[in-house]
């Protein structure tokens, strides 16, 4: 138990190390802002996989240790438990060395007084053993401490198998879809955005989600009171459909896979024609960069990229979103954008740029690299409208739609965990409040009579354990031999 508890302290260490150390998938562009800051550090975290603790092989192997360790402890302690249940309570002599020690005089003879002391005992829900040959009984009590603390122990063995089994065999991922779109729950759905565990063999569930309508609303003040996303789920087959609103904190779930509520953002429809052929024609997802200190996220422009690699030269278009246009006029007037709070006539402010778009280099599809890039047209065109780029090209925006981001998981250790934690709450009742009594009776003739010579002691709660020795005391004076013939 003393190794285990060390092991314990030190997934403990290795958690708050977790937590303060930005993590792989979680935290990249910390991560990678680190490398750059301070390399001898960076590389330092990344050889001893500081940078993806759960994940390294150092936590694997004390986590299997602790395991280990667990199971060796609670095995031997499970055979000693059974054994104890098994067994039936050993008589005692010299009861007048225990701790508690007293005797009663009763008129009954031995026999009988020794048969009414058991049934005394009995009632108070003591395992009594006997009465035998030496006219004695032995009892004892309080072994549902022991098994709640044994099951207690064993309870959190299961409850670390299923956080092992719910995260190595699980998932999470983010999901980006559009008003109007349907999404599979597939590996290659999730453009990189999806943590995998480690024993987990690529058996994504299929199942498919279908954005209606996402709606956000605010208070008077601009901040955000509730975030809907309205849609049908659907297995992997396309059957068992059904509506469901998610909203944070209330997650959808659908075959073992949950959708929560992440985040939401703008996705203007855009066309792009060259000379009255179609290039483009859908939803383009924007972003929204980290806002100034001081400055309102309702505040700032959405951006967004369009790249056309098939035309010569190649061309690029960097559009600037406002969902609400008058945010933008008056930042042109004034200096200062006003909050968009709902949409409103929506503008979109572009740059075309013409070159080499370097489309063969490793780069983020929503990052437009204009190095050896030529500007050649700049302008604003409003939703339902077209602007021409010149030399044939267009653009035009026929509407504004809104996306949702989802944060997708399926976690299949959950009701082994839910288990574990009801097994703890049921073991620690007993543990905490139970104790071990043991008590032994005998009787010796006295007189007309018989003389009960009456010991016990408790392992824990021994100030407790005084008071109900009283009472058994107590009983056995007004009620040996009751019920018996005579």
């Amino acid at each position: 138990m003393r190794t285990a508890l060390v092991l314990l302290l030190i997934l403990a260490l290795a958690a708050v190390a977790g937590s303060l150390v930005p993590q792989v998938g979680v935290a990249d562009a910390r991560i990678a802002s680190m490398f750059r800051a301070h390399p001898l550090r960076a590389r330092i975290y990344d050889q001893i996989g500081l940078f993806d603790v759960y994940g390294s092989w150092w936590f694997t192997f004390v986590y299997a240790l602790l395991l280990v360790s667990l199971g060796a402890c609670l095995l031997p302690r499970t055979r000693g438990l059974v054994r104890s249940l098994r067994s039936r309570p050993v008589p005692a002599r010299e009861l007048d060395t225990m701790r508690h020690y007293a005797e009663v005089a009763v008129p009954e003879a031995p026999d009988r007084a020794i048969l009414g002391a058991r049934r005394v005992l009995r009632r108070r829900l003591f395992r009594v053993s006997g009465p035998n040959g030496l006219g004695s009984i032995a009892a004892d009590k309080g072994l549902a401490r022991e098994v709640g603390s044994l099951l207690f122990h064993w309870a959190f063995f299961v409850l670390l198998v299923g956080v092992v089994w719910g995260k190595g065999t699980g998932f999470t991922g983010q999901a980006v879809v559009v008003e109007g779109e349907t999404w599979v729950e597939a590996h290659a759905n999730y453009d990189g955005s999806v943590r995998e565990g480690r024993f987990f063999d690529e058996d994504h569930s299929g199942v498919q989600i279908h954005v209606e309508d996402f709606t956000a609303t605010y208070r008077p003040t601009g901040q955000p009171e509730d975030f809907v996303t309205s849609a049908t789920l659907a297995g992997s087959d396309g059957s068992a459909t059904r509506s469901v609103e998610i909203r944070v904190n209330h997650p959808a779930e659908i075959d073992g896979v949950k959708f929560f509520q992440f985040g939401y953002g703008w996705a203007p429809v855009i066309r792009v024609e060259k000379d009255g052929q179609v290039l483009l024609d859908g939803p383009v997802v924007c972003e929204q960069s980290a806002p100034p200190e001081g400055v309102s996220p309702l505040q700032i422009p959405w951006n967004c990229v369009v790249k056309l690699p098939t035309l010569d030269p190649q061309v690029g278009l960097r559009f600037e979103l406002w969902p609400d246009g008058r945010a933008l006029y008056a930042l042109l007037e004034t200096g200062k954008a006003m909050p968009m709070v709902t949409e409103f006539a929506p503008v979109m402010a572009y740059d075309a740029f013409e070159g080499d778009l370097r489309a063969d280099a490793v780069q983020s599809a929503s990052v437009l690299d204009t190095i050896g890039m030529r500007r050649f047209d700049t302008g604003v065109v409003g939703a339902g409208r077209t602007a021409d780029l010149g030399d044939g090209l267009t653009v035009s925006f026929p509407e504004l739609r809104q996306y949702s981001v989802l944060q997708v998981t399926r976690d299949r250790g959950l009701p082994i965990v839910l288990l574990a934690a009801i097994l703890i709450l049921l073991g620690l009742m007993p543990a905490l409040y139970g104790s071990r009594r043991k008590l032994w009776v005998t009787a010796e003739p006295d007189g007309a009579g018989s003389l009960l010579r009456v010991g016990g002691f408790a392992l824990q709660r021994r100030s407790r354990f005084e008071e109900e020795f009283t009472k058994v005391v107590r009983d056995l004076g007004r009620t040996s031999g009751e019920g018996m013939g005579t």
